[in-house]
């Protein structure tokens, strides 16, 4: 019990500290999407709309095999959106590796954008990270991450779909001149 409220209290800060604004342009928050409505469906329609892993994992609290995710070792650009509802939840630039065999960043790009709650499912007590807006488990959150939060979100692969930065505009110009 000691950890989940020590977890909630780092939230609780970093969501403080989300406010203030970063002075290295590099590590800009990425632009968050306008607030998101709920997004609330049945669990026959979100099957029709997720493959079978993404349902059981983001519907029925599923986690996906350690190291078997497409996103476990991603290194390049873009941010995470929730594959169920399509809100934007983490930056790459906020991923690292953990060794753990799944996705892990240091913050979601806006706390609001998730919600957390102990999870009593395992004989240690967790706390589950959900989508805000449509509810889907995404993972669990951990506070043995690296600075400046110390923090880890541990998100399933499946939970997730990129959304690479897009292309730069082609180089050169028009004309033979």
């Amino acid at each position: 019990m000691r950890r989940f409220t020590a977890v909630l209290a780092i939230l609780g800060l970093f969501a403080c500290l989300s406010c203030t604004e970063l002075s290295m342009a590099d590590d800009a928050p990425a632009p968050v999407d306008a607030p998101l409505e709920k997004v609330i469906k049945s669990d026959a329609e979100w099957s029709r709309i997720l493959t079978p892993m993404q349902f059981w994992v983001t519907r029925q609290k599923g986690t996906e095999r350690a190291g078997s995710g497409q996103y476990a070792h991603y290194r390049g650009k873009g941010t995470f959106a929730c594959v169920c509802c399509g809100a934007t939840l983490f930056d790459a630039r906020h991923k690292f590796e953990s060794g753990t065999g799944w996705p892990s960043f240091f913050q979601p790009v806006d706390p609001q954008r998730i919600m957390t709650e102990q999870d009593n499912s395992m004989p240690e007590i967790r706390v589950e990270v959900m989508c805000s807006t449509c509810g889907a488990h995404l993972g669990h959150v951990f506070n043995d991450g690296p600075r400046p939060t110390g923090l880890r979100f541990c998100i399933n692969s499946a939970a997730l779909k990129l959304a690479k930065p897009p292309a730069p505009p082609p180089g050169g110009t028009r004309g033979g001149g």
